[in-house]
Order: C-alpha cells, then sequence, then structure tokens
C-alpha cells in the first residue's frame, strides 16, 4: 500500500524545507508547484509571483478546483514502483479528495504553522524565482491562497508541525514524522 504524505502551510511556512527532509530520507517529491510554473512557461510568461497566481487561478476557475491535482496525479502515476511518496503544496480539499479517490491509498496531511512575523522575515530572504520582496503582495498571495481553500486544508490536517523553532529542531521533528509514518 502507498502511503502518502501532503506538506501543506502558508506561503513561505517551511513546506521546502520539510520535503528537503524527505528527499533526503530517499522519499520520492512530487511538488504541485512545479505544473503551475510549467503551465505559466508554456504560456510564455514570466515566472514571477503575480503570473504564477493568475494562471493558479484561471486554470482552477476554468478546470475545476482540482486541476493542479489532476496535473500532478500524471506525474505520480510515471513514477513507478514506491512505498511512500511526498506531495509538496496541497492548497484546497479538493484535491486532497482528487488524490484520495485516484491514488486509493494511505493520505496523511501535514501541516507547517509558523507566525505571519517569521514567515513575512523568510519572504524577504528566500530568493526564489516566483517570490515577491514587496510585503504587500506578499500579503495578497496570502489571501489569494486562502481564497483557494489553503485554510481548510490547514485546519483539517492530520499532523501540525510548529516552525518557529531553530531550523535543526524543525528537520528533527519532520524525521520523526516521516519515520513514523
Amino acid at each position: 500500500m502507498l502511503k502518502i504524505i501532503a506538506f501543506t502551510g502558508m506561503p513561505f511556512s517551511g513546506k521546502t524545507e520539510a520535503v528537503q527532509v524527505a528527499k533526503k530520507q530517499g522519499i520520492p517529491v512530487v511538488r504541485m508547484g512545479d505544473m503551475v510554473w510549467g503551465e505559466v512557461e508554456k504560456q510564455g510568461l514570466e515566472l514571477n509571483d503575480e503570473n504564477v497566481g493568475n494562471i493558479a487561478n484561471q486554470m482552477r476557475n476554468k478546470y475545476g478546483k482540482d486541476i493542479w491535482a489532476k496535473r500532478t496525479l500524471e506525474n505520480i502515476k510515471k513514477m513507478g514502483d514506491t512505498d511512500i511518496l511526498v506531495i509538496d503544496g496541497v492548497r484546497n480539499v479538493e484535491e486532497i479528495e482528487t488524490f484520495k479517490k485516484e491514488l486509493d491509498e494511505d493520505f496523511v496531511v501535514v501541516a507547517i504553522d509558523v507566525s505571519d512575523q517569521v514567515r513575512y522575515e523568510r519572504a524577504m530572504s528566500r530568493d526564489r524565482k516566483d517570490d515577491s520582496k514587496d510585503l504587500e503582495k506578499i500579503k495578497e498571495r496570502d489571501r489569494r491562497e486562502l481564497g483557494w481553500g489553503l485554510g481548510d486544508v490547514i485546519a483539517s490536517a492530520d499532523i501540525v508541525v510548529s516552525n518557529d523553532k531553530s531550523i535543526e529542531a524543525f528537520f528533527e521533528e519532520i524525521r520523526k514524522i516521516l519515520c513514523d509514518i
């Protein structure tokens, strides 16, 4: 039976760091954001926060809230045999329902929780292609993702991990969760 762990959380909460822990343990990872980035590039747009958000919204409005889960499933099915898999970036309950329905496997949602202040500090120091350094744009991104249903996913998570402590403590907690699962 395939065990699926889906990391979720607000932007800059530490999902990418949690995914790195999984990768170091040899766990395959599928990043949902890669599907959105691919669509942005396919449409010939610059990879930035505004375009990524607009395309994610447009596609959800046109094809349903679970469009990115459906696209991610295509990649998962190509991966071959594995007994555990991490999905990075679940944003709404419809995506979780699609994964559960299509994969018919054991699915655990791990939400990463961190204060807004810490998230905003991280946002200003991180250097990813689709990130903004403008605090108002970061807050706008928060509102957009909450509008997709991210708050409901976080609230219904099976496990909640705090990421307000040291990075080493956070890594250790993620390693423990992955081992326990």
